[in-house]
């Protein structure tokens, strides 16, 4: 049945999206401990952490799939699970997993997705134009989906969670899977609504998608809150500025020797992950010397990104699922 009560609209300066004090357990497991965070008009907020940290829990929480133990979750100034339908009407979902129907064409799937909310055949159709247009799918309008690539797919699952023209869209992870070129057309697409002022959570493994789509990041391990601020600012805040990558042969040797040779004092930190030593500075320029004198390794020298903010704050070691 579609929802015809308007909600009240936050004020001018209000959270978008609140959620506050956050607490699930699954059986003798906190899987969420204490989170909370907002979401504020036209913003995108990343969501990373390992395996495990509770990412998808927190998500489903928010959607109101998961009932929390405890704490609050607001949207559009309504209350959740109370006030879920009207919550959802106003929300877009893409799940990290596919769920078109494979039976209808493109089109179709729209059709039919528009009439959850509401949306008549007509006004449908009239919508359904335009958004297989943003999607980049105007000539596959009667294909199905198993003749569609995974990059179609996952821009037909946008294209569908636009239907009834949310206000904030709640994306699982909808770059994974996908090739190169398929990733950079899905971050031009959600760039794009972004302009037009919507809303993002975003959840993603790729710290190269936080740092190009999210205005601030939430950093989440074991259920809680480590960090949480603007890409740029939480690199400053924990990272020294500058990484050399040193690998081949030798390289493993560089860290034993550290001491010794004085690498230690012109690094501030010094980490291996699998056959590469990470070199941590705040002047690059005598580290390269050094190892010049040392030896012929070779080094990449660049600045510190996400990637190397993730394995600080999470660790560098393999998580499974849980």
């Amino acid at each position: 049945m579609p929802i015809t009560t308007a909600p009240a609209s936050p004020a001018p300066d209000a959270p978008l999206f609140e959620a506050t004090h956050l607490n699930k357990h699954f059986g003798p497991h906190h899987v969420v401990k204490d989170l909370s965070f907002q979401i504020a008009p036209g913003e995108c907020l990343g969501v990373i952490g390992p395996n495990g940290a509770g990412k998808t829990t927190t998500l489903r929480m928010c959607l109101g799939l998961t009932l929390p133990d405890s704490g609050q979750i607001s949207a559009f100034g309504l209350a959740m699970p109370q006030q879920a339908l009207a919550i959802k009407n106003q929300l877009g979902v893409v799940s990290q997993f596919d769920t078109l129907d494979p039976d209808f064409s493109c089109l179709e799937n729209l059709l039919v997705y528009g009439r959850y909310f509401g949306v008549s055949r007509r006004e449908m159709l009239a919508r359904a134009d335009g958004l297989l247009e943003f999607a980049a799918l105007s000539a596959k309008a009667d294909a199905k989906p198993g003749e569609l690539s995974g990059g179609m797919k996952r821009r037909l699952s946008l294209a569908r969670a636009l239907v009834n023209q949310p206000r904030l869209l709640m994306l699982d992870e909808p770059t994974t899977g996908l090739d190169p070129q398929a990733r950079h057309l899905m971050w031009e697409r959600l760039q794009r609504l972004l302009q037009q002022g919507k809303s993002i959570l975003l959840t993603t493994h790729f710290m190269d998608e936080a740092e190009r789509l999210c205005h601030r990041l939430l950093v989440i391990d074991q259920g809680q809150k480590i960090a949480e601020g603007r890409p740029r600012d939480l690199i400053k805040e924990h990272l020294e500025p500058e990484v050399i990558e040193v690998y081949g042969q030798g390289a493993l040797a560089l860290v034993e020797t550290a001491t010794q040779s004085g690498l230690s004092d012109l690094a501030k930190r010094i980490e291996v992950s699998g056959e590469t030593v990470f070199f941590y500075t705040r002047a690059a320029q005598p580290l390269l010397s050094a190892l010049a004198q040392l030896g012929n390794f070779r080094t990449l020298h660049r600045p510190a990104n996400l990637e190397d903010l993730f394995l600080k704050l999470t660790g560098r070691q393999i998580r499974d699922d849980t």
